[in-house]
């Protein structure tokens, strides 16, 4: 039976992976957006993109949750996640919708809040659950 502290530990690794493959995700969205300008094919790998990158998002909910339970840690990194698949699913509307002039700035913020938690993830500037592991 896993003690404790490995719960904790294998709860941390789960969430460095689901961060990553967040933070990979955006940035891919990154370079497909710039595709949809200089190629016919770009806006295709930019839609598909997008429903990926929510898919890794929902994924990062689910293991922030697990996550923090077993820690009895700060809900704080559930609400950042929370909060990130609520700009996630505005990206995906403005997008559909071809609303430009709010779709790039919230994509280059996402791409900011990605690499913060990136940073929060693997530096000692870490939220409450990974403090606690």
């Amino acid at each position: 039976m896993p003690t404790r502290a490995t719960t904790k530990r294998y709860s941390l690794m789960f969430l460095r992976i689901a961060i990553i493959g967040q933070a990979v995700a955006v940035f891919v969205q990154a370079i497909t957006a710039g595709l949809v300008l200089s190629s016919p094919h770009g806006g295709a790998l930019h839609s598909a993109g997008s429903y990926t990158l929510w898919v890794v998002v929902v994924v990062h909910v689910i293991v922030t949750i697990l996550a923090w339970r077993p820690g009895g840690g700060s809900p704080k990194p559930i609400m950042y996640a929370v909060g990130f698949f609520v700009l996630t699913n505005a990206q995906v509307a403005l997008g559909i919708a071809h609303v430009e002039a709010v779709h790039i700035p919230l994509g280059v913020l996402l791409f900011g809040l990605s690499v913060l938690q990136l940073i929060w993830i693997w530096t000692g500037r870490r939220t409450p659950l990974t403090a606690s592991a």
